[in-house]
């Protein structure tokens, strides 16, 4: 029971961060739906992301710049998906 609630909140949290990802290629608009539903996502991902991001700086290439956060926590909890019981 208890890892079948784990299970759905590390899902939940991967179905924000990709979400999260989506809406950053995106210039904010303004106020609106959308900016609140980007605020609230940030609110959701930034405590996990914010100290993966301080360990781990992004990558330069060129004139962009490639936040690897993101992927981590995608690693990190797919690896923990498949580990933890059902």
């Amino acid at each position: 029971m208890i890892w079948s609630l784990v299970h759905l909140l590390l899902n939940a949290f991967l179905f924000a961060l990709l979400a999260h990802i989506v809406l950053s290629w995106f210039p904010p608009s303004g106020p609106g739906a959308l900016d609140t539903i980007r605020l609230v996502l940030q609110r959701i991902t930034e405590p996990v992301l914010g100290p993966i991001r301080r360990l781990i700086p992004g990558v330069r290439l060129g004139g962009i710049g490639l936040d690897l956060s993101p992927l981590i926590v995608f690693l990190v909890i797919e690896v923990l998906l498949q580990v933890l019981p059902n």
